[in-house]
């Protein structure tokens, strides 16, 4: 089954320079009663403009990976670490019992734009910690990548069954779902920028998505896309009440 997502079911908030659509991937299957989907809770495209900051600011008990594509932003947060984050270096917080940080838009990167995605802990109070990950190379063309998740293989980690990975695919360039990385797993194709069909039949363009369930169709890129793939393994345990990935009707 494919269900496609459409940036009309999006939240969208703007104040000042900053301006984010958040998408509630739960809000397409009402019966379930949750804002989010299994262990993915909440995905904000954001695009900043330089100069603004993000003031100080509490998180607890989720797992939250900031993907950035265009623009720099320099991190700093209670657990004494502070850097610079861009579209080649990646950073997760695990925002366990207690955590803040503060972001700032540097002017030297331009207007900001990425994701910052919220992921639901296996449980609540974990220790909180913050990972980072230089890219080799700031795209991977037409091949998928992996980015955070659970296993050895995965270069930034998340603490409950749920895997993210990425592609450029280019222009006439098709390709297929990866092998699940656990059974029951669903899979989530955000086109973070360009344009795309599925099976010849559905096309995604920025900011849409589609949930693939019991299916492994085949993605055309119309025009180069850039992809993010968000695998959740459906029956895995996990905590849905975090500060932003919890489940908005709790």
């Amino acid at each position: 089954m494919i269900t496609k997502i459409e940036n009309a079911i999006k939240y969208g908030k703007q104040h000042g320079g900053f301006g984010i659509q958040i998408l509630y991937p739960g809000l397409i299957r009402p019966e379930l009663n949750d804002s989010g989907f299994a262990t993915i809770g909440r995905i904000d495209h954001a695009r900043i403009t330089p100069g603004t900051l993000i003031p100080m600011h509490p998180h607890r008990d989720d797992e939250i990976l900031t993907y950035l594509r265009n623009g720099k932003v320099k991190h700093l947060d209670s657990e004494g670490f502070t850097d610079v984050i861009s579209s080649q270096r990646l950073m997760l917080m695990n925002a366990g019992a207690k955590y803040e940080h503060e972001e700032r838009v540097l002017a030297e990167g331009g207007i900001l734009e990425g994701l910052q995605i919220f992921i639901r802990p296996e449980t609540a109070g974990l220790p909180s910690q913050v990972q980072f990950y230089q890219m080799p190379e700031t795209y991977s063309k037409n091949l998928w990548r992996k980015i955070a998740g659970k296993g050895e293989d995965y270069p930034l980690q998340i603490r409950s069954n749920t895997w993210l990975i990425d592609v450029r695919l280019e222009t006439g360039e098709a390709i297929t779902l990866p092998e699940a990385p656990a059974e029951n797993c669903s899979f989530l194709f955000y086109v973070f920028d360009g344009r795309i069909k599925i099976n010849e039949t559905i096309v995604l363009a920025s900011g849409e998505s589609a949930w693939v369930e019991m299916e492994s169709p085949t993605f055309l890129a119309i025009q180069t896309t850039d992809i993010v793939l968000f695998i959740t393994q459906t029956t895995a345990g996990h905590f849905d009440g975090g500060m932003y990935s919890g489940n908005l009707h709790s």
